[in-house]
């Protein structure tokens, strides 16, 4: 299931594009400003951001210069032309203006979630830092030896760092690259896991949280 961050200060239109983004499978993460939506990248990383422009604190477009590959559709009510070609310069993947049709939104999210990434970026959260080119992970600059079905599922906690992860959510996520993996032998990779982590680095990183899943913290 993919996640989508909204920041905007307009509570009905953040509301409204919230129940369409539910209703239509995705997870959501909401800012109300530009400085809350940073807050919130320091601790989640959405698959894609919907972005207002006119926010208080920092302005969308000085969001948008923080923002590393993380797909971005510009959702404002600037119709000016060249507000819409700086911002698309600026590195924006999309700009739709305000008022707009949900279904023409929702359109553009599922055409930018469709695009392969240009790059796959290093993914450093806390005391890790993952490389999905070369597959290469480390804790506390400590390298560690994983499985494939071990790598995909500290892939997918990291991704969703300091939140309960469902086991449903993490087997859905590692499917294409472990779909071996089942809800009965999850737990057991995760163990394997948490091992091979506190032996590198002394410390418990994964977390079962009970009745839903696991939750990471990498730090």
């Amino acid at each position: 299931m993919k996640t989508i961050g909204i920041v905007d200060d307009d509570v009905h239109i953040g509301n409204m594009l919230e129940e369409a983004l539910q209703k239509a499978g995705y997870r959501t993460l909401r800012a109300y400003s530009g400085t809350e939506a940073l807050y919130m990248l320091d601790h989640h990383r959405p698959d894609l951001i919907l972005l207002d422009l006119m926010l208080p604190g920092l302005s969308g477009e000085e969001v948008l210069r923080h923002v590393k590959d993380i797909p971005i559709i510009v959702v404002s009510a600037k119709i000016d032309l060249d507000d819409k070609v700086q911002v698309l310069l600026a590195g924006a993947a999309d700009y739709i203006t305000k008022p707009f049709h949900i279904q023409e939104l929702l359109a553009r999210v599922t055409v930018q979630l469709r695009k392969p990434a240009s790059s796959d970026p290093l993914l450093r959260q806390g005391d890790f830092c993952l490389d999905p080119l070369s597959r290469e992970v480390s804790v506390k600059e400590q390298p560690l030896r994983l499985t494939p079905t071990e790598y995909a599922i500290l892939k997918v906690l990291l991704r969703h760092s300091n939140q309960a992860v469902s086991k449903s959510v993490i087997l859905d996520e590692i499917s294409m690259d472990t779909p071996d993996c089942t809800d009965h032998s999850l737990k057991q990779h995760v163990s394997n896991l948490r091992k091979k982590l506190r032996e590198a680095s002394g410390k418990d990183y994964i977390e079962a949280v009970w009745g839903i899943g696991f939750r990471l913290s990498p730090s």
